[in-house]
């Protein structure tokens, strides 16, 4: 296990931990039902649909399957990093975990604790590894504005949950950022080897004629 010293210094810890009981502690019985359904998964489906399309509007149908491979890949990819690589290395409990002293200061919505680590958070590393990889494929100021602030929201609602840090949020941004960067990257240079494999097969051809 990796010491968390090396990360969180005794300042950082308490800075994280104050504003985990700022958030987790500005509580009530709306804000617990409007964050408990912000942080489920299942009730994005529609919108993930919704981007799904604008995407394909934008680049096509064949460009669109291949964003989405490479989407598949990215949040695999997020996932593992997060989950198998980093939360095992570090073995930082989340905050209503019971085995961590903070949790007797931690609200519960829903007898909800989460699992047993969580730093970083997937959460973070998969909605902004989504935004950031469709603010690069769209090209438009306002859907990365959008996108952004969705995955803050997002993000927001898993410390107000109290099944994360900020710090945990925060390194789950770098993470997600950064292979979303990666995949992009792949996806680009997938569709530029394309269309120069066409480009060459029509020069042959008209060559052949």
């Amino acid at each position: 296990m990796i010491d968390l010293q090396l990360l969180f210094p005794a300042a950082l810890e308490n800075l994280d931990n104050n504003l985990l009981l700022a958030i987790n502690g500005a509580h009530t019985p709306f804000l617990d039902t409007v964050m408990w359904w912000l942080s489920d998964k299942w009730i994005w489906i529609v919108f993930y649909v919704m981007l799904a399309a604008m995407m394909f509007r934008k680049v096509g149908y064949k460009n669109g399957i291949t964003a989405l491979i490479f989407i598949g890949l990215m949040i695999a990819a997020t996932d593992m990093v997060c989950s198998q690589l980093i939360r095992p290395a570090f073995e930082r409990l989340r905050p209503a975990n019971l085995m961590n002293p903070i949790s007797q200061y931690i609200h519960i919505v829903n007898g909800y604790r989460g699992g047993t680590f969580g730093f970083p958070s997937c959460h973070a590393a998969n909605t902004f590894a989504l935004a950031t990889f469709l603010s690069f494929v769209m090209q438009n100021r306002k859907f990365t504005v959008a996108m952004v602030i969705w995955s803050l929201v997002i993000c927001y609602s898993r410390i107000y949950l109290g099944v994360h840090y900020p710090g945990d949020i925060l390194a789950g941004i770098i993470v997600g950022s950064v292979i979303a960067t990666a995949c992009y990257q792949g996806y680009a240079a997938t569709l530029r080897n394309a269309s120069s494999i066409k480009s060459f097969l029509r020069i042959g051809s008209s060559n052949a004629e």
